[in-house]
């Protein structure tokens, strides 16, 4: 049963883990697992028991001791905390490569976060289908959002441009942005910018294979 956090802060860290737990979560449940103990998810997550039960432990009690947790159970749980119960309207600005791919997930839409509209400021692309869309001028993606409620923008625009289309999103009353340009955007309180650095991570395999190597 989540409870209400009474004003507890919970660290980033804890709601990364959070969407690494649904997703185990919810192949082992494709797959017929019907219950896990903290020890077996922890060793397919490389976490420990104790760090599963305590970030947990931040919104309430979901197993039994001696039975571990039932898959199915603590996957909708765990989908009520992070909200994806309901369904979030996205937009989409720069459709190259890196949109386009993001543009063609599939399981977005399954997990309740659907693309609405795509944006781009290139002649050669405007006009052109994504998927059902058809990409827009960026001309028009302040009547976009006047017209329709958006909850996300997603931006893979360079990072010249993506403080200008935030500060565009941020006017239009966008509070949540989904932010693949190599900036750190400037937003006022009250939205909410996830940064994705994909070189970040491919840094930290590096580092990971150095330390193999040596």
């Amino acid at each position: 049963m989540v409870k209400k956090n009474e004003g507890k802060h919970i660290p980033q860290r804890v709601v990364s883990r959070l969407a690494m737990y649904y997703r185990v979560l919810s192949q082992l449940d494709q797959g017929g697992v019907e219950r896990i103990s903290s020890r077996e998810l922890g060793e397919m997550m490389g976490i420990t028991p104790s760090q599963i039960r305590q970030d947990l432990s931040y919104f309430g009690e979901f197993g039994q001791q001696g039975y571990g947790y039932k898959v199915s159970y603590l996957q909708q749980e765990i989908s009520k905390i992070l909200g994806l119960e309901k369904q979030h309207t996205m937009i989409l600005i720069g459709v190259g490569n890196l949109g386009r791919a993001i543009a063609s997930y599939t399981n977005f839409r399954n997990r309740g976060f659907d693309l609405v509209g795509a944006f781009d400021i290139r002649d050669e692309v405007i006009g052109k289908k994504l998927g059902e869309l058809e990409i827009k001028p960026m001309s028009e993606l302040r009547s976009l959002l006047k017209e329709n409620r958006v909850d996300i923008g997603v931006i893979t625009v360079p990072a010249t441009q993506a403080q200008q289309v935030a500060d565009i999103l941020v006017e239009e009353g966008i509070k949540g942005i989904w932010n693949f340009a190599p900036l750190k955007l400037e937003v006022p309180a009250g939205v909410i910018v996830e940064h994705v650095h994909i070189s970040d991570s491919l840094f930290a395999l590096s580092f990971r294979l150095r330390e193999i190597w040596e």
